[in-house]
This record gives structure tokens, C-alpha cells and sequence, in this order.
């Protein structure tokens, strides 16, 4: 029989533990446990919502996890919201999650197989009823399979325009393409000009698009560099229109030696409460030299007086808390 000095000791253990949970004040960085990578963010009501690739060796991701939190600080794990075996096409890998809420239900864009000519992958679409899921395959097939610009149908973002467009950009192997959607996202539909793959490759563009609008400009954003080096990065264009021209302007994110380094693969979020902006990302600790060892991490982006967007200091801090108040 336990001892009752004991039971007190463990008692007293669980709820300093809890105290330090609920004290916590900075986010810290990384955010969660694990090795993740590829983060899609997105703000659900008054809830941050975190999608990352759950990072392996040798492409084997055959799931996804989701994170929540109502304060940038204290996440919360939905394991398996979308498997392998879910998507009847999907034989290889998952990764880069990009994600939406429309029509009422909650649609979640991924990559699978590492697509080359001839095969079966490229960028699939599920779906749900919550944003936790269980999320499934909306179409039984790829949505995007062909290799059309050089672009590798991979690393896809779906973007919805304020005029209530909506715009896939995606591409691996240095080349980016943009499609335009169906409002039920089962197919890709002509530009006016007829054509259905627009090509808006920056310089230095690798993989990893975004795009977000800001004070009416469209900012596309775009990893560099190798994503198993130290060299893996995040720059920047701005445009009148999405669909360019995008000329480079600076890199944002990139490693520092003296935190870590392959600092890349970037989602923003934004906090209509406090009007602050967070880049959220994966980079490699620096004791770790392995491709598939990347950890999640958020810190605050700010602009300057003339919009540009500020170099983004990587923190072991992490950011404040920062609730949704609706």
C-alpha cells in the first residue's frame, strides 16, 4: 500500500507541473514534441490551428497530426487526421498540408508520392466536418497529377481572393504555377485567357509557396535553398495582382548559428485582436544534421512604415500569448 507522505509528494508534483503549464507565458521554441515540418496555420473562430507534415526518414509520412491552441502558447495534439490509408492513390508519403473552411465543411490540400512523369501523386484534396477531422479524400484521385511548366504538382496553398476567387499555388523543382479553383474544389478551372496553369516563378523561388494579402497588395512568399541544409530560407515579393509579376525583394527567415538552422516552409497567422502577424515554420536543431529531423517553431513578423516586410529574428522564445477575442 502507497504511503500517504507519497501520495501527497505526487499530488503536490501534478499540480506544480499544472501551474507551470498554466503560468507559461511564452510560447517557447520548438512549439510541440516531435519532428514536424511544413506548417500550414490558419485561424478557425478564435482558435489557432497548426497542419504540419509529421517528418520521417526516407518519405515515409503516412499521417498527419493537427495542433490547436487558443493562445499561441499551450497546443493541444488531434493525432491522425488524415492517414495513408484514407487515400486510396496515396502509396508513398504525405506532406504539406494546406487548408481552408468553406461551404461549411473544412477542405485540407496535401501532397503525396513524390510524383515523376508517368506516375500517380500530386496535390489530393479532403474533407471534414470539423477542423480536426477525421478528414477524407474529396476526390479518389489526384487533383493536380501532371507536370505542367517544369513545376512538380507538390507544396501546394489555396488562397481565397477578397473578391472570392480561389487560387492553388503550388511547385516544386524551381518552378511555381497557379491554378484557379471550382467553389467546391473538385477542379481546376480556365483563366480568362483559356488557359488553366499560370507559371509566376520568382527568382530564387525552390518550393514552399504562400500568399496572403495585406493593406490590398499580394504578397507572395516562397522557401530557397536546400530543405536538408542549413541554407533553407524564406523570401519575399509583392504585387498589385496574384498573379505577379513577383519580383524579389529579401529574404525574412533563414538560420542563425547561434539557434538553429534550415529555418524554411512557411504559413503566416494573424491576430484580428491585436493586429500582430506570426511566421510560423520548421527548422533543424543545431545538434541535428539529419534531413527529416525538423522541429516547429512561431515568431512575431512585423512590416515597416512602407509595408515591407521586416527580417524575422529566430527565437528558443518563442512569441507571447496572444488569444483571439471575438
Amino acid at each position: 500500500m502507497l504511503s500517504k507522505t507519497f501520495l501527497t509528494a505526487v499530488l503536490l508534483l501534478i499540480t506544480f507541473q499544472s501551474n507551470a503549464q498554466q503560468s507559461k507565458e511564452y510560447s517557447g521554441n520548438p512549439i510541440v514534441t516531435g519532428w514536424y515540418a511544413d506548417p500550414e496555420a490558419i485561424v478557425y473562430g478564435n482558435e489557432y490551428w497548426i497542419y504540419p507534415t509529421s517528418s520521417t526518414a526516407n518519405y515515409a509520412q503516412k499521417g498527419f497530426d493537427a495542433f490547436s491552441s487558443k493562445d499561441l502558447v499551450h497546443w493541444k495534439k488531434h493525432p491522425f487526421i488524415l492517414k495513408l490509408e484514407d487515400v486510396s492513390w496515396a502509396k508513398k508519403a504525405l506532406w504539406a498540408p494546406s487548408v481552408i473552411h468553406e461551404n461549411g465543411k473544412y477542405y485540407f490540400f496535401f501532397s503525396a508520392n513524390d510524383v515523376h512523369p508517368g506516375e500517380i501523386g500530386g496535390i489530393g484534396v479532403a474533407v471534414a466536418d470539423k477542423p480536426e477531422g477525421p478528414y477524407k479524400d474529396l476526390l479518389g484521385k489526384p487533383l493536380i497529377n501532371e507536370i505542367k511548366n517544369g513545376a512538380q504538382p507538390i507544396d501546394q496553398f489555396i488562397f481565397k481572393d477578397t473578391d472570392g476567387s480561389f487560387y492553388l499555388y503550388y511547385g516544386g523543382w524551381g518552378h511555381c504555377n497557379v491554378v484557379k479553383l471550382s467553389k467546391d474544389f473538385k477542379k481546376l478551372i480556365p483563366f480568362e485567357d483559356g488557359k488553366i496553369y499560370k507559371e509566376v516563378t520568382p527568382k530564387d523561388y525552390v518550393e514552399g509557396a504562400y500568399m496572403m494579402k495585406h493593406n490590398g497588395k499580394y504578397y507572395f512568399m516562397w522557401s530557397e535553398g536546400g530543405w536538408t541544409g542549413p541554407d533553407y530560407s524564406v523570401a519575399y515579393a509583392i504585387s498589385n495582382s496574384p498573379f505577379g509579376p513577383f519580383k524579389r525583394i529579401a529574404k525574412i527567415l533563414k538560420q542563425d548559428p547561434k539557434v538553429a538552422t534550415g529555418a524554411g516552409h512557411h504559413s503566416v497567422l494573424y491576430n484580428p485582436t491585436s493586429k500582430k502577424y506570426y511566421i510560423v515554420y520548421h527548422r533543424r536543431p543545431l545538434d541535428r544534421t539529419k534531413g527529416y529531423e525538423r522541429v516547429l517553431c512561431i515568431d512575431e513578423m512585423k512590416f515597416d512604415k512602407n509595408g515591407f516586410i521586416k527580417p524575422v529574428h529566430i527565437t528558443f522564445k518563442g512569441v507571447k500569448a496572444d488569444p483571439i477575442k471575438k
